[in-house]
Formats: structure tokens, sequence, C-alpha cells
């Protein structure tokens, strides 16, 4: 991999313990984004539904119940629609929530369809739904799977929990990915640093075929957990430009998703939950929670201790890539993997910017391969046709840039704002 940083990983707090349930609270509130003309909500204010029930679906994305309850209020602004549903404490399942009997022997286009009624996306951040790339993969006739279990970024932890404690889950979800994308072979990729992952994913693999199903041990660098540098890596190749990794015969999923299809399959579970890592100094009790989608992350918080000290920022994510919450009172989704609570020896110092002293840092950190120092040049020239051609859409947001800067510029900024702006 191009560039990158060797970065203090941070995650020793959470993986002490083992992955804890979340409380389930008195009212969970879903969202669902669509760019569609509208979202088909399925059910109305004041109805009674059970766990793991559909209550509206778009093209990319379907949301279930999460627990049985009642429907308490329906929201939609623009994009967005909300659901809140009062939990009756009772986890009356749905009659669709049902295992799913001899998968192996299923065509894998009923598996697919499966698995996009089940509403699972990928949990490694991106949210794509995960039966929109089996479908494309299997149109490409895609060879290789990889299953991504690197997570490079400081402070996540919750796929090492996962691969350390559901490792016979996460294979078996790799198994069902290969039959539903029809590819013939999986590796899952892994960081060195993670010992107990490593040993546990390496035990569940012992009796699977090695030809089939294998374990790569990656050197502990950020960002090789980015799914086009993982890739990279992996194969020696890179996705074109604009281009999908079914281009180069390549399928990647998350770890967590895998362990998701493992319990569809199993259980008929949709998506109505996953692991989040809980962190940083300024919680009492860091650790990895299974947390139901709809908690607020103030419930999260309330299972970790509560607040210690200070914090001064709340982050949805990690410290590179993630985002800085306004309050607690933000609900879980399948994209939330982390919670930073931040005291000041959490979060790297930032002086005041400077101008950029073409020092060139910049660029040999950047994993993409670009010339970030260049591309923050057209940005605040708006100048369009000279980002296109420096490949603006190839850069990943992941940071590098804004870390090594001797000047303090915070260029991933001002590049996602310029990409944003993009016609």
């Amino acid at each position: 991999m191009r560039g990158g940083l060797h970065l203090f990983a941070r995650k020793q707090f959470p993986t002490v313990r083992s992955i804890t349930a979340a409380s389930v609270p008195p009212r969970l509130t879903l969202t669902l984004r669509s760019h569609e003309v509208a979202v088909e909500i399925l059910v109305a204010t004041g109805e009674e539904v059970l766990l793991g029930q559909t209550l509206a679906r778009s093209k990319m994305a379907v949301l279930h119940a999460p627990v049985s309850g009642r429907i308490v209020a329906i929201e939609v602004d623009g994009a967005l629609c909300t659901v809140t549903v009062e939990n009756d404490g009772r986890d009356r399942p749905h009659a669709g929530v049902q295992p799913i009997v001899a998968p192996e022997r299923l065509a894998p286009t009923i598996v697919r369809e499966r698995i996009a009624q089940a509403g699972i996306v990928g949990l490694g951040g991106a949210c794509f739904p995960t039966a929109t790339k089996l479908d494309l993969a299997s149109n490409s006739h895609v060879r290789l799977l990889i299953i991504n279990g690197a997570e490079c970024e400081p402070f996540i932890a919750c796929d090492a929990a996962l691969m350390r404690e559901q490792a016979a889950e996460v294979v078996f979800g790799t198994k069902m990915l290969l039959h539903a994308s029809g590819a013939t072979r999986a590796i899952i990729a892994i960081e060195s640093d993670k010992d107990e992952a490593i040993a546990s994913i390496v035990q569940a693999l012992a009796a699977e075929d090695k030809q089939r199903l294998s374990l790569q041990i990656l050197n502990a660098r950020y960002p090789t957990g980015g799914e086009h540098q993982l890739i990279e890596l992996i194969t020696g190749r890179e996705v074109p430009t604009g281009g999908t990794p079914a281009d180069i015969g390549v399928l990647c999923h998350n770890v967590g998703t895998a362990a998701a299809i493992c319990r569809l399959v199993k259980s008929g579970e949709p998506l109505i939950s996953r692991v989040i890592t809980v962190t940083g100094h300024g919680i009492s009790e860091p650790r990895n929670l299974l947390a139901r989608l709809g908690t607020p992350i103030a419930s999260l918080i309330a299972d970790c201790g509560g607040y210690k000290g200070n914090p001064v920022k709340l982050i949805l994510g990690g410290s590179m890539m993630g985002m800085t919450l306004p309050s607690d009172t933000a609900t879980v989704s399948a994209a939330t993997n982390c919670i930073v609570v931040a005291l000041p020896q959490d979060l790297a110092p930032r002086g005041v910017e400077m101008p950029c002293i073409r020092c060139g840092d910049c660029a040999t950190a950047c994993p993409a391969g670009l010339l970030p120092q260049q591309l923050l040049r057209y940005a605040q020239a708006h100048d369009r046709a000279a980002l296109n051609e420096l490949g603006l859409r190839d850069c990943i947001e992941c940071g590098c840039c804004d870390y090594v800067c001797p000047s303090q510029i915070p260029i991933t900024a001002q590049l996602h704002k310029a990409k944003q702006a993009a016609p």
C-alpha cells in the first residue's frame, strides 16, 4: 500500500472485556435516508409491531423493528424518514423471523433475495446494501471474496472483538457469501496486531478447505482497512477510477456483515443490532456492546458507567475519519461502529493554521497516490476541471494528509467540501 501511517491503535481499553448486550431502552428511533422520490412506510402510528417486522423500505434500505411494541411516531423530512417504536419489553418475534433451512441447496438468487429482505448492509461504515454488491459480483463473475477484518482506525475495536468471540459465525457467514456471490475462494484479512482475533479465526478455519477459505495477516498500517487499499494489498491490482472491485474480479465485505448473515441463516434475524465500541478516557468502563438499532447513544454511555472527567468531544467513528456529535441524543444505526468519549489526551493537538510550505508530506502519506496540496489549491480556486484531472474522486478522506501537515491545514475537510460541490 502506498503511503499510510503507523498510528497508536488506542484499542486496549475496550478489548479487555467480552462483548456485552446493551440495555434495550423504552423507546428506539430508527432512521432511513433515501434519495428516491418516496420511502415506502409499511406501518402506521399506533400500530402494534413485532420484533423483526418490516417498518419501512426504499430501493437501497430496509428498516425492521428491533423490538416488539407500538409505533409512536413516524416522521418524513425530505430524504430522511424516522420511525420510533415504544418497547413492550417482550421481544415477541414476527412470523417471518425464521431460519433459512439448507441455504447451500438454495439458488444463489434466492439467498441474495433473503439478504435483501433482511436489510443487511455493509457494517464497516459505508452501509452499502449487501445484496446489491452480491448481485453485481454474480453478474461480473467475481472469483475472489475478501472479508475485511483489518479495522485499522484508532479506537475502533468492534470487529476485533467479533472475530475473537464469534469466529465460527464469521466463517459460516463467509461461506454463505461465497455461495451467494458465485466466488470460488475467500480470504479473511486481519492486521497483525490483533493476536486474539487471528487465533480464533485460525481455529475456526481449521476444518475448512484451505484452497477455498484462507487467512491473510497484514501489517498494521492505517488505512489498510480501506476497501481499495485492502484489495491492492492482497491482489496487487488497483480498482479503476470510477469503477468497483467487481471490475477486477473481487468482492469485499466486512466481518460484521458476514456475522450478520450467519444470524439471518441460523435464526432468521434481520439486521436489528450490531457491535459498537464505546471508548475514550472520558468513559468510565470502555467496552464493546451489542446494541439494538435505534438505541440512543446516551443509553450506551450509561451502560459503560457514564461519563468520566470532563469530555471535550463525542466522536462517531474513530479519531481519523469520525464525525463530531453535538450531543448524545443521536441513535444507533447500522453505520455506528464506535463512540469515542474524548478527553484532551485522546486527541491530537491542533495548532493555528498556517500557509502551505510545499513540503510534500501529504503526498507521501496519501494512500490513494494523490497530490493533496495540489487538490487543495484547485479546490480553493473552484477549478473543477483540474480537480477531476488530479483525481479528486479517488480521495477516501482518510485524514492522513491532515495528520502529517506541518502547517495544520484541514485539507480533508476542504476536499470533502469540493467533492460535495461536484456537479
